[in-house]
């Protein structure tokens, strides 16, 4: 295996391209505009039981352009680069733009805060993988979950997959910027025990570096592993316990708090976090951090979808919140200003309380280890929280038995509040990033 390169387009192109396309859109009389042109390459296969189930090729080109009419605005995209096709997109969103209603949040971002260079973040590994060594890999992957234990008697399949993107960004304020990237995956997913017993789990792993993915052997073994122990899954009774959230899904707390304090859901009133800048909603002892620049990092930009650089932010420090989360549009309605995140946040991580998860889980006399979660019960308005889950009834800080069928249940606010430890074993393996987390007092609701 080695590096390739094999884009079709010429970068220089790109920005050729799109530059015309804003140059169009000046001449028909638009008073601003933005554009982006992209060009992505995957590849993709899969395998089941030792056969092969998918091979998979892609390439795709896009063009997006915006357009202002002094508040008025009009989009429109094409597949198609070809100069005449641009300029049919261009024409087409400036008819849209014609017939809109003006918006007098609508416009550029201030020229003051687009990013004056773009920084190399180590975001482009390139990998030439062959089908038949894709191949090969996945089905190393899924045998050694197989091998993990011999109540794994069935399988979802293995998955290894590749891509590289590059894009240019340009506005009529005379920004032009882009780079390229990349971001390689291996997934594996097993069915354990036999008819009602049966239960099914997962592993993966994913990085901008294909060298730096973990190794096939033991994503499949993780994934074979992790089925095997729900084996003998059962429910409990309704009650309420400390909930440690596995590695593995704890982000998805994470992604929760975005959302609540994210522009669009703050100006629209539509989220039971606003007006909580400089409000403290966790304890102490809890910090989170938005590192856009990280070298090689999944959610690392020099700059956000409309050309604002990027920064640092501590957004939580000693429990208060210290930032949001906002767009040129969505800091205007607030009366604030853009953070850099148009397109969301980059690396977030909540930092570690220090303890690891087997010492976290020992202190656990009683409650519930979630390694699953199901449905997406969380009205982000009050903050009422409800999910399905599965995972594994702690006694006596040690796993007792395997647990799935139940629903975990509490209000967001006081999930953030009553925090008690955050695990060092956070995964690499997402923008958003965080360890086992523990909060206390929460309803699992089984029989």
């Amino acid at each position: 295996m080695s590096e390739t390169n094999d884009f079709l387009i010429k970068n220089e192109n790109l920005q050729t391209t799109v530059v015309k396309a804003i140059e169009t859109a000046t001449g028909l009389g638009s008073t601003a505009a933005v554009a982006e042109v992209s060009e992505s390459v995957g590849q993709s296969v899969s395998v089941r039981k030792g056969e092969t189930e998918t091979i998979e090729f892609s390439r795709d080109k896009y063009l997006g352009i915006t357009v202002y009419i002094g508040k008025k605005t009009g989009h429109a995209s094409t597949s198609d680069l070809s100069p005449a096709a641009v300029s049919q997109a261009v024409e087409a969103a400036y008819t849209v733009a014609k017939f809109t209603q003006e918006d007098q949040f609508a416009g550029l971002p201030d020229e003051t805060m687009l990013a004056k260079e773009v920084e190399n973040l180590d975001l482009f590994h390139p990998q030439d993988i062959s089908i038949g060594d894709s191949l090969d890999l996945a089905k190393q992957c899924e045998e050694s979950a197989f091998l993990a234990d011999k109540k794994v008697e069935n399988s979802d399949g293995a998955t290894l997959s590749t891509s590289r993107q590059r894009f240019v960004l340009a506005n009529s304020l005379g920004f032009v910027g882009g780079y390229p990237s990349t971001q390689h995956s291996l997934s594996c997913s097993v069915v354990a025990g036999r008819g009602e017993k049966m239960q099914r789990d997962h592993w993966w792993t994913v990085s901008r570096n294909f060298s730096q993915l973990e190794d096939a052997h033991a994503v499949g073994k993780k994934a074979g592993v992790r089925a095997a122990q729900r084996v003998g899954a059962r429910k409990i009774k309704t009650q309420k316990v400390p909930i440690l959230y596995d590695s593995a899904v704890a982000s998805s707390i994470l992604g929760h708090f975005v959302s609540a304090i994210s522009g669009g859901a703050l100006y629209k009133k539509q989220s039971f976090l606003v007006d909580s800048l400089g409000k403290k909603i966790f304890p102490d002892f809890v910090e989170i951090y938005d590192r856009p620049r990280l070298r090689g990092a999944l959610g690392s930009s020099p700059f956000d979808q409309e050309g604002v650089h990027t920064r640092n932010r501590k957004i939580v420090d000693k429990g208060e919140v210290k930032g949001y989360f906002l767009s040129t549009y969505s800091a205007k309605k607030l009366g604030l200003e853009s953070t850099g995140n148009a397109g969301g946040d980059h690396n977030l991580e909540m930092m570690s309380t220090g303890e690891s998860f087997e010492e976290i889980l020992g202190n656990i006399s009683k409650g519930f280890l979630v390694t699953e979660m199901l449905g997406m019960g969380v009205n982000g308005l009050t903050g009422d929280y409800s999910r399905g889950a599965a995972g594994f009834w702690i006694e006596n800080g040690e796993l007792a038995f395997p647990v799935d069928e139940v629903t975990i249940a509490g209000n967001l606010k006081d999930m953030f509040s009553n925090i008690k430890a955050v695990g060092t074993d956070k995964l690499a393996r997402s923008s958003r990033q965080v360890g086992c987390l523990l909060i206390d007092g929460m309803t699992v609701a089984g029989n």
